[in-house]
């Protein structure tokens, strides 16, 4: 089987030139490393391994490249807009006419078996190279769960596929079969717990950004939690959902973390308790090819690009502060007044019209009589952040732009983005998928214990009293309205085989209109027509690859 895999660009294969060169040209290369020397000298192996780190998602959008799993997927599922169609999400993802040709840069297949390969070859050579063992063991721990999690994606993804355990060279023997989703999963499950044994069980401040045991056994919670749901298990095993629930336990029980209970937002923005796993990022100048998550969805008026917008679905997901849906009888809900009394999450993840936002001394553009600190989002026609505002190219086409993972102190007219990380994994996310498992178990009560405990550190002080299909239902909610723009969406509607409701929808935005004496009135209103197909609950293999392969293709596709 043939892949579209390469060794890592900064290796050079030694001895090209033979024994017969001149001296100059037996000289070591200053600006590359020999294979030889990358596998005699631990550093450089650390830094070979290091590379392999880049499978992970991050809070950069990398342009022309195989797509960065992060703020992405929101667009692709119902809680998200891209108005600039990235990776071909509007014009192909939610049209429903996705095929084996034209997935394009939302296909993550050559991408993840190229680090994969790297990862192959550094585990193949590793055990041979000097140096100290601790540190040895604990980069083979590192890159033994990046193969991991470059397999949990591509499950996720494709469903089953060849499992890869060794390095490709030029006379192997390319032909791999797709191995069962099972039998993917069930390797998934014990490389992870072969790294979380190798692994140290946190960071200190020298390694922060490593992945650690802990985020094994997290990341093994989530893909254990997939394995069990409705897309993978249509006979309901009970045991597929008593190893989920296992594996969430057994990380709430290291008694590592526990749920951040200052300022909701700053979740996303600082270093806390709650995090388990994060992918960092580097600084970046302002308009290069990585642009971080403040100018690719901050509002038009704020110089930023609004690429990233809440629908009026995700903000309808978002319950009332006492804990009940907006369309339940009695919430108090107005959609006139759709802003006020609502869930606290909302004002901590959404910027709608009228929320304040960002360092005054840096909008000082914007004050007028009716904004006298130019803080405001002004998302009425007419308004700075609306189609006839500063930026007409820019502005949001919802009317919302996310306030999770922005930086409100972040200046525009500086010369860097912030160092911003990804969260891969937290503690709220390992509660709601206990939960989910517990409840499939027919333990409703302690279901309820774990939601009510991320729902009462949002600030919801009712406790759930729903159970059967209704407390299925508020699970899906929570998940939904905690976990948004944390790319999980995308993924929980089909594991949930719901997604030819959720996708199969008319995503919403609101037109606000300003009277002179500052009344609005709010108009909700089709902004896209979506479209989902069966065979979309997987991806299509790339045309090349089965072409090259003649592998058996996702249903549907042919």
């Amino acid at each position: 089987m043939k892949y579209k895999i390469f060794i890592a660009t900064s290796i050079a294969l030694s001895a090209l030139f033979g024994t017969g060169c001149t001296k100059v040209l037996d000289k070591a290369p200053l600006d590359s490393y020999t294979d030889q020397s990358v596998w005699s000298d631990l550093t450089l192996t650390e830094a070979f391994a290091d590379n392999i780190y880049n499978l992970l998602p991050t809070s950069t959008y990398d342009w022309g490249n195989s797509i960065n799993r992060s703020y992405i997927l929101s667009c692709a599922s119902d809680e998200g807009f891209n108005k600039f169609d990235y990776a071909g999400v509007r014009s192909v993802i939610t049209k429903g006419i996705l095929s084996p040709d034209n997935a394009g840069d939302f296909d993550i297949w050559a991408k993840n078996y190229y680090h994969i390969q790297n990862a192959n070859l550094l585990l193949s050579k590793i055990d041979g190279v000097p140096g100290d063992e601790s540190t040895r063991n604990r980069i083979k721990g590192e890159v033994t769960f990046l193969r991991a999690y470059a397999y949990y994606q591509l499950v996720s993804d494709y469903g089953g596929v060849p499992l890869v355990k060794t390095p490709f060279d030029l006379n192997s023997d390319f032909t791999v079969p797709r191995s069962s989703y099972e039998e993917c999963v069930k390797f998934i499950v014990d490389e992870l717990d072969l790294a979380a044994q190798l692994l140290p069980a946190s960071n200190n401040s020298s390694n922060i950004g490593k992945v650690t045991s802990a985020l094994a056994m997290a990341i093994k919670s989530r893909v254990l939690l997939y394995a069990a749901s409705a897309q993978w298990n249509p006979t309901n095993d009970r045991a597929k959902w008593e190893a989920a629930s296992a594996a969430a336990k057994a990380v709430i029980d290291l008694g590592q973390f526990a749920l951040y209970t200052g300022n909701y937002a700053d979740i996303f923005t600082t270093f806390n308790e709650e995090l388990i796993g994060v992918k960092l990022s580097g600084k970046q100048y302002n308009w290069n090819a990585f642009d971080g998550v403040e100018m690719m969805s901050y509002p038009s008026g704020f110089h930023g690009w609004a690429a990233f917008a809440p629908t009026q679905n995700l903000v309808d997901a978002f319950g009332m502060a006492d804990g009940k849906s907006i369309a339940d009888a009695g919430s108090g809900y107005n959609p006139q007044k759709p802003y006020t009394n609502r869930d606290p999450r909302f004002y901590a993840d959404i910027v709608y019209d009228g929320r304040p936002l960002g360092n005054p001394a840096y909008v000082d553009y914007r004050v007028s009589s009716t904004n006298p600190t130019g803080t405001q989002a002004e998302f009425y026609e007419g308004g700075l952040d609306s189609p006839q505002g500063l930026d007409t190219w820019n502005n949001s086409e919802t009317r919302y732009t996310f306030r999770k993972y922005m930086d409100t102190t972040y200046d525009f007219n500086a010369t860097t983005q912030t160092n911003k990380f990804w969260i891969l994994s937290r503690l709220g996310e390992i509660y709601l998928n206990y939960a989910e498992a517990e409840f499939h178990l027919g333990r409703e009560d302690n279901a309820r214990k774990y939601l009510d405990l991320i729902r009462q550190r949002a600030g919801i002080a009712n406790p759930l009293t729903e159970s059967g299909a209704a407390l299925e239902k508020r699970i899906q909610n929570e998940r939904e309205v905690e976990l948004c723009f944390e790319g999980h969406r995308y993924y929980d509607v089909r594991r949930w085989k719901i997604a030819e409701a959720t996708q199969n929808v008319d995503i919403g935005q609101v037109i606000i209109n300003r009277a002179a004496d500052g009344t609005k009135t709010y108009t909700y209103q089709t902004l896209e027509q979506r479209i989902f197909q069966p065979a979309n609950y997987l991806l299509p293999i790339p045309k090349t690859e089965i072409n090259r392969t003649s592998l058996q293709q996702n249903p549907g596709y042919n």
